[in-house]
């Protein structure tokens, strides 16, 4: 078994130890020609031709919209549809999609070599000077449409953007592009969800290799660079790796406080890493030493939870269902109500792909139809504050005959890992 010793070394040593890193472009190293034994196989990653699907598909909804076209920042719908990986900077770089014809990717000048060096997907580039609009180049793509039709916006561009299109847009209607983004986006493609089953395996696999190393008086930044670095030897970039320890278990996102493993205190770790582009999140919790009988009362009612979101989870049903049947069994067993604590005081579940989080959220109010493709947490916790909180979390992938988890769920408290 690697111990704690081997594994920082991992970190140190990097590829030259077996690590094949991923950067969120999608880009990665091979180490060698052949997987070692027990190995991961990591998928390839998406294709150009999946990408310019993807761009025909939103194309078509363009025009039942009465769009002229999209507008995309640098993010994961930038590389979602173009591979591009791109920063955000006060300079304006852009995808542009028309209607009608091929993307165009706005830029500054001075950048226009540094882009064509991480281009993926060929595509005209046009550029703007210092002193010029990046709106008004953006506008000018989609000169020779009709006038009625609208520019469409993903929804993380931001407000300058805006302002710039109605000022330079010639007049044109400024609207949400979402309808047509998070349509495509929601749905996975065979590709995509073999992607995130890698990412899956891998962290269930550095959970597997770190949870035996846990010791008392560790803390939970230690368990966290433990995890990251089994991670990287495992082929993966992590993108968040937190251990809770004891009393900070009892919030969902932690506590400042730093709390050391002891016998008889709750960890809880969630956990994630990128694959190509394509995440994972996983959260378990377990007790070092022997579990009380309050905290596995507790840890059992959120294994019934998740068992709950199983049976909901059926395609044409709303994710806000889910939620409601979720919180009907709390409250039944004292917890909540609602979103009150000690109780279950988040949405039970988020939508995952290329963002940790993304649509369609479990959530009260959701009246989304659940559809095959889509991807989501199954993470109903419970938090007691001032005591400890109980998470675990397995992602799903719907299918037409229903939900399939990408991680199995723990068998229980005191075998979280299923080893």
């Amino acid at each position: 078994m690697t111990t704690r010793r081997d594994i920082l070394q991992y970190g140190a040593l990097g590829v030259a130890a077996g690590a094949v890193p991923y950067g969120v472009a999608g880009t990665a190293k091979a180490a060698s020609d052949s997987p070692a034994p027990g190995a991961i196989t990591i998928p390839p990653p998406i294709t150009n031709e999946e990408r310019a699907a993807r761009i025909s598909a939103a194309q078509g909804m363009m025009q039942a919209h009465n769009m002229a076209g999209i507008v995309v920042e640098a993010g994961t719908s930038m590389m979602y549809f173009s591979g591009l990986g791109w920063g955000r900077g006060s300079r304006l770089t852009a995808l542009v999609i028309p209607a009608d014809s091929d993307p165009v990717v706005i830029t500054p000048a001075f950048e226009a070599s540094k882009l064509a060096e991480l281009m993926v997907m060929p595509m005209e580039v046009r550029t703007w000077d210092e002193h010029e609009s990046p709106t008004a180049l953006i506008a000018s793509v989609f000169e020779g449409q009709p006038s009625e039709r609208s520019i469409g916006l993903e929804r993380t561009v931001r407000h300058f953007v805006a302002d710039g299109l109605k000022k330079d847009g010639g007049g044109r209607e400024v609207v949400s592009a979402t309808p047509i983004v998070a349509s495509l986006r929601q749905i996975k493609s065979a590709q995509e969800i073999a992607l995130m089953q890698a990412a899956n395996d891998i962290t269930m696999a550095a959970y597997r290799e770190v949870y035996p190393q846990v010791q008392a008086g560790m803390v939970g930044s230690e368990i966290g660079a433990m995890m990251n670095e089994v991670t990287l030897a495992l082929g993966a970039q992590p993108t968040f790796s937190s251990a809770q320890v004891g009393e900070a278990s009892a919030y969902p996102h932690g506590s400042k406080k730093v709390y050391e493993v002891a016998r008889g205190e709750v960890i809880l770790m969630d956990c994630g890493c990128d694959v190509h582009g394509y995440k994972s999140d996983i959260s378990r919790t377990w007790v070092h030493g022997e579990a009380n009988a309050e905290q596995t009362r507790v840890w059992n009612i959120v294994r019934k939870g998740q068992d709950i979101v199983m049976e909901m989870a059926q395609v044409g049903g709303s994710f806000g269902a889910i939620d409601d049947a979720v919180r009907a069994y709390y409250e039944s067993e004292g917890f909540g109500p609602d979103y009150k604590t000690p109780g279950l005081s988040h949405r039970t579940g988020h939508g995952i792909g290329m963002d940790i989080h993304e649509d369609q959220f479990v959530v009260r109010g959701n009246e989304t139809p659940i559809a095959a493709g889509m991807c989501f947490s199954n993470e109903p916790g419970i938090y007691l504050p001032g005591k400890f909180g109980v998470r675990s979390e397995d992602c799903i992938y719907m299918t037409d005959a229903g939900p399939k988890l990408f991680s199995e769920r723990s068998i229980s408290i005191e075998n979280p890992m299923n080893l």
